[in-house]
């Protein structure tokens, strides 16, 4: 968990800022898995977490103990804490209409994520837990998600084939972790 202590100054932020966003992308490199055509996911850990935070407090010219709190408070929740892994799913369409046509027909396409850890153990995502985010006519293009491991299936993590598949009716699509990406994200179990 990041706590005020933990964060940069907005000063000493505007003067390590390249280095940072640089280590940022080289840490995202692993942690980004795309599932099908148009959607990521990026699992977080603390590092991306407090360059997000980083981000808000610099763009929003925050500085007041408050108001850094608020931010920590919002953005804490996405941080892995051992037992689980958490990422941010953004369904990518970069034409205006064509993407408005998508998210209509993706509703509830977050339910439908989930980790295959070997032949059997499926694992779902638990999604936006700090607000709903679709309304009846369509999804958001950014959710939420946890997921929730036991310890067998942190331990087969590593040493079998890992998938993370949408069943969706609309949007199916199944993607195999590679051995780097694998090793990246389970450091989250630690």
């Amino acid at each position: 968990m990041l706590t005020k202590n933990k964060l940069l100054s907005l000063e000493d932020y505007a003067k390590k800022r390249d280095d940072f966003r640089k280590s940022i992308i080289k840490i995202r490199q692993n942690r980004s898995v795309m599932l099908g055509a148009d959607i990521r996911l990026l699992f977080e850990n603390q590092q991306t977490i407090q360059y997000q935070i980083q981000e808000m407090l610099r763009i929003e010219k925050i500085f007041e103990a408050d108001e850094i709190q608020a931010e920590l408070d919002t953005y804490n929740p996405l941080i892995p804490t051992g037992s689980n892994l958490k990422a941010t799913m953004m369904i990518e369409i970069s034409n205006k209409e064509e993407r408005k046509k998508r998210l209509s027909q993706l509703l509830n396409i977050e339910k439908s994520i989930y980790f295959q850890v070997g032949m059997n153990k499926k694992i779902f995502a638990i999604c936006n837990e700090d607000l709903e985010r679709q309304t009846k006519d369509k999804t958001a293009s950014v959710h939420f998600m946890r997921f929730e491991f036991d310890n067998q299936t942190k331990a087969d993590f590593i040493n079998s084939q890992v998938r993370i598949i949408s069943n969706h009716h609309n949007y199916q699509s199944s993607t195999e972790l590679s051995a780097q990406q694998k090793n990246t994200i389970a450091a989250d179990f630690n």
